[in-house]
Order: structure tokens, then sequence, then C-alpha cells
């Protein structure tokens, strides 16, 4: 199948009454639209977010003096993630509240996991071993000590944390650092894996997307088919219930597993948003930084999975271009919001993470046209580090 064009005729639905919207476009993937998940039966290796062919890529881009990667990279460097001399700080048990209240080892956790991740990534773009060192006495000092996540926020805390560390494990078991994975595999397996599979059906959004996105990861670097298979299958009713489309009907589709849901339950849980069009988001009214992290890990697991032979971008692209080209005039400040959309106040200015991965993929392989994505992503670069993502100018600039 050609790459071609399907112009879909949005609408704007309140409460079952539909109401004519401007024509919205929606590009298909390139042919087949769907790939078989490891068509030969195995994980292929690196493949957590970035691979070989993108690492080299990467380094080319940067060894050559290219931007926006030199920059971003030197920016990456020299943060104190970027510091070879990192120091771990595992827990047995960390115990994170309700916005991390109380913060035992949460902060200490999130931030040792970027750190692993920078540090595996700087291994891979300069073959200075002080930076293979760092992140295994990054990685092996949590993998020694770490027993669970307690409190409210324990498994988001999981995601969060090893959304970068089994990155930054895979990284380096693929490579010649010379390293013996078996303490991080137990630490995965064991700690955070049980964690995250299981999702979080009523919690906002973001954080299913965010465990999933930590489940994948996990599941290419155990070589686990069935936790990866069941990862997938959630985090596909998690994107159908996160970003509207006006398929779906009048209101939003429902939480994974849950079904017959009152008209007013849902809206409740989409912040008591009535008015839904192409793109919104069940956390668009509550904020657009937590909107931006969901979207963010749905476009980190679609990348994982392309390296794995999977074409899930193709399934989550007319949602994910709708939502990303809703939601960027409005945090460019470029566009006041109408007094449907949050009654006429969404919070905008807090977008984040920059969407690199998914402009890279939308825009520079498939060709594309993200004005308001493209426009906010050149504004704000280079892209930053906090929670589960990091430095994505670096690994996915174009």
């Amino acid at each position: 199948m050609a790459l071609g064009v399907v112009v879909a005729l949005a609408a704007v639905v309140v409460a079952g009454r539909r109401e004519d919207q401007r024509p919205v476009e929606v590009w298909e993937a390139a042919a087949p639209a769907v790939l078989e998940a490891l068509p030969d039966g195995a994980f292929r290796h690196p493949g957590v977010l970035i691979g070989t062919d993108e690492l080299t890529r990467v380094k080319g881009k940067i060894d050559g003096g290219a931007e926006p990667w030199a920059s971003a990279y030197r920016q990456m460097a020299g943060t104190r993630y970027g510091n070879a001399d990192w120091q771990p700080r595992p827990r047995a048990v960390v115990e994170c509240g309700p916005y991390s209240d109380p913060d035992l080892g949460c902060t200490e956790e999130a931030e040792d996991g970027v750190a692993a991740y920078t540090q595996a990534l700087m291994w891979h773009l300069t073959g200075d071993d002080r930076h293979a060192r760092a992140a295994i006495r990054i990685i092996d000092a949590w993998a020694a000590v770490l027993e669970r996540h307690t409190n409210d926020n324990g498994p988001l805390q999981s995601a969060w944390s090893a959304v970068p560390m089994v990155r930054a494990a895979e990284l380096i078991r693929y490579s010649d650092a010379g390293w013996d994975p078996a303490p991080a595999e137990a630490m995965f397996r064991d700690v955070y894996l049980p964690e995250v599979i299981g999702g979080a059906t009523w919690t906002n959004g973001n954080w299913e997307l965010i465990m999933m996105e930590a489940a994948t990861g996990i599941a290419v670097f155990l070589d686990d088919r069935a936790s990866w298979d069941r990862a997938l299958a959630r985090f596909r009713e998690r994107v159908k219930a996160y970003i509207y489309l006006a398929s779906d009907g009048p209101l939003p589709v429902a939480p994974p597993g849950e079904t017959d849901v009152p008209e007013g339950q849902l809206i409740g849980y989409w912040q008591g948003q009535e008015t839904f069009v192409d793109g919104i988001t069940q956390e668009t009214c509550r904020d657009f930084g937590h909107t931006g992290w969901g979207l963010s890990a749905a476009s980190h697991v679609a990348e994982t999975a392309r390296l794995q032979g999977l074409n899930l971008w193709s399934e989550i692209q007319p949602r994910m271009v709708a939502a990303l080209e809703l939601h960027m005039p409005y945090a460019l400040g470029e566009k006041k919001a109408p007094s449907w959309l949050c009654d006429g106040e969404p919070d905008t200015e807090s977008y984040a993470p920059l969407p690199e991965a998914a402009r890279h993929h939308l825009v520079d392989r498939l060709g594309i046209s993200l004005p308001g994505t493209t426009a906010y992503v050149r504004k704000y670069r280079p892209a930053e580090a906090a929670y589960f993502f990091a430095w994505e100018t670096v690994t996915h600039g174009g």
C-alpha cells in the first residue's frame, strides 16, 4: 500500500450531538499497516527506545558537529547526570505517597535511573568506559538492595524509575562493557515488573501509559514474550481510552476492562470535559503537563515496538497526530482556548516533555506535516531529563 492520506471529517461531540468541524488530515503509515510482533520469534537487542542503527546515526551527527544533536549532547554531558562520578543512593524500600509525599527514596531512585541511562548513552556515543562503569555501578547498587515500592504512588514510582533504568541496562548489556546482568534481571523481573504489568485502571491515564512503557522495556530486556504480549494488549486499550477520536462515538472509550460506565462518571474522569473533539485527551483539562507525559510514554512504547518489528505506530498514529496538533497551538500561546475547552482555561504552559520521538517518526520518517508540533519542538529544544524521559533531542532529534 502506497503512502496515502486519509481525510477524516472530525466532529465536535456534545452529549451525543455532533457539529461540523474543519476536516483534519490523518496520514496512513507505510505498508504493511501492522506487522507481526517478533516475526522471527526473538527480541532484537539493543531494542528499548533506541537501537544500534539509531545510535550509529546519532554518534555520526554528534561527531560531525551537526545540529541539533551536537548542542543537545553538550547540554546532556554538562549536567550532573553526565558526571561519570555519579554515586547511586539505593534503598530496600522506596515509599512514595501522593505527589511523592512522603518522599523516602523516590527522588533518589528516579534521578539514579536517569543518571544510569545518561551514562549508558554517553558510553555508546563516546566509547569512554568510565561511563559504562558508572551505569553499571548505579544499576548494580539498586539491584543489590531494592525490595519493593510502597504507598499510593508506588506503582507510578516503579514505572518512572524502571523506564530509564531498563534502557540503561539494555544498552550496557548489548555492548562490550563486560557486565553480569543476572542481578539486574532479578530486580526487573521480581520487583519492577509485578508493580507495573497489571496497570492502574481508574488512575489518570498517564500512569498506565508510563507503566506499560516500563513493562514493555522490561519484557525486551528479559526476553519475556508473555509479559510483552500482556503489556501491549493493555497499552492498546489505554491509548484508545486516553486520546479521543470522533469514531469512538459521542463519549470517550472507557478505561481498560470497564464497560457500561455511566456518562457522568466518564465525564468526571475526563476532568469534567463534556465536549469531545479529535485529539483531546483524558488529562487535557487536568493540565498539559500530564497530557504530555501520557503522549510521550505512548510514543516511547511505539518506538520500542518498531525496533522489535511491530508497526504499532500505525495503530496509534491517527490519535497521536490529532492529539499533538490539537495541543501545540495552545502550548505555543498562538491560540486562545474556546469556552468549550476546559471552561476556556486549560493549563497550557506546562506541556512536557518535548515530543521529539513522535515528531521524528511522523515527520522525519513518514513525511507527515505537523506544523504545530515542529514549531514547539524547535522553540524549546534541546529536550531535558526528568522522571522517565531524557535527552530525546540527542536520540530522536531531526
